[in-house]
């Protein structure tokens, strides 16, 4: 399951997506909006994404992922639009025979994603200013790099 949602995410639905049997271990992942970023306080995120394009480099890397450890399964899905704090903004569940493998994969999954999926975040702070936030590797879109009123 890889999957972009304006909506809240489904936790249940993305661990019963890699849940089998024959998984000794379950890992389960959870992003969330802080409430502090840069020394200001935050009242929410927006995600933006180009669906297609991260949906492809996402494939590429949960089958990265499933060739470099022992995976019986594995989920990854990451909201859009605007998420509040202490929301979900991404959940990313693997199943494994054995904890080492899922917890590696897991791991290396949510930093992969933050460096490589085009996936933009806009912080909006409390003062009524806001700023788009760019992971490392990850290109801000064109004239909204710099901090901006909302």
């Amino acid at each position: 399951m890889i999957a972009f949602s304006q909506q809240p995410i489904d936790v249940q639905a993305v661990l019963e997506a890699v849940r089998t049997t024959q998984a000794g271990a379950l890992v389960l992942f959870l992003g969330t909006v802080r409430s502090r970023s840069q020394g200001k306080v935050v009242v929410g995120l927006e995600y933006e994404c180009y669906p297609e394009m991260a949906h492809q480099v996402l494939s590429q890397l949960v089958e990265q992922a499933k060739a470099r450890w022992n995976l019986l399964g594995c989920a990854v899905v990451h909201r859009t639009g605007r998420v509040l704090v202490g929301e979900v903004s991404v959940a990313i569940a693997c199943s494994a025979p054995h904890r080492a493998d899922a917890f590696a994969a897991a791991q290396w999954l949510i930093d992969q994603l933050k460096h490589h999926v085009p996936i933009w975040k806009k912080e909006y702070y409390t003062d009524g200013t806001s700023q788009w936030v760019s992971a490392a590797g990850s290109a801000v879109p064109g004239s909204l790099a710099s901090g901006e009123s909302a």
